[in-house]
């Protein structure tokens, strides 16, 4: 067995003891600012029919991620959520600040053979333009909204060199199939395969960050101390 599995193995095993501590995942479609968040943490990503393979039983993630990155950021682990969630009301979103959704909206217009030459384009636009793109932004929240996702609670400061950010590039670069061998392959359906970002596509993860690097085993030692400490989610 090489390392990559045994570690695969051992994050997964991580994530079953942190699923004990939050009760079970959670689906952005059913959350909200009220409910119990930690004010910073990383967030995991699964898809229903996206399963592993090779390392056990269970979904696989698909989407790893955290926020406050930058020095003296305020935002917090709900707000990020929240902007890869959209707008309940409207049931739309905003592409432009969320990576994430601009992803999977690639994924979509491929899939339905439809095109959206503003998608992805400038960091605002008109409400003209908005009003163009709702309907593919009511796709993407449809989507992300239906994925099951766990957190582990970091409350570290804002920064590139958080424990955070550690947690969540070694996570990315184990999960990441850009190399070989490929373990937990994407489903043969996974939207993933339909998105125009070749780091996607090759690495299984609606992540582009971070994929091509080379784990450090010593974040799996971190990473199972945050979750023995978390509180359990009443």
């Amino acid at each position: 067995m090489n390392d990559r599995m045994t570690d695969l193995i051992d994050f997964y095993d991580i994530l079953d003891q942190l699923q004990l501590k939050v009760g079970s995942p959670r689906k952005l479609k059913n959350c909200n600012g009220y409910m119990a968040w930690p004010k910073r943490g990383v967030y995991f990503f699964m898809e229903d029919g996206e399963c592993r393979s090779d390392s056990g039983k269970g979904l696989r993630v698909t989407r790893i991620g955290t926020h406050a990155l930058k020095a003296k950021s305020k935002t917090k682990l709900w707000a990020r959520l929240s902007q890869h969630r959209g707008t309940v009301i409207s049931g739309g979103g905003n592409h432009r600040g969320s990576i994430f959704r601009l992803l999977v909206g690639t994924a979509i217009l491929e899939r339905d053979g439809n095109a959206n030459p503003s998608w992805g384009r400038g960091s605002t636009a008109s409400r003209q333009i908005r009003q163009g793109e709702r309907f593919l932004e009511n796709a993407v929240s449809d989507v992300i909204g239906n994925m099951p996702f766990l957190w582990v609670a970091i409350e570290d400061e804002a920064g590139a060199e958080s424990l955070r950010g550690y947690i969540e590039r070694n996570s990315i670069a184990l999960l990441s199939n850009c190399s070989e061998p490929v373990l937990d392959k994407a489903s043969t359906n996974w939207l993933g395969h339909m998105c125009n970002r070749e780091k996607v596509r090759g690495s299984g993860l609606w992540n582009q960050n971070h994929v091509s690097e080379i784990h450090d085993p010593n974040f799996l030692i971190q990473f199972r101390k945050l979750v023995d400490k978390m509180e359990v989610v009443q």
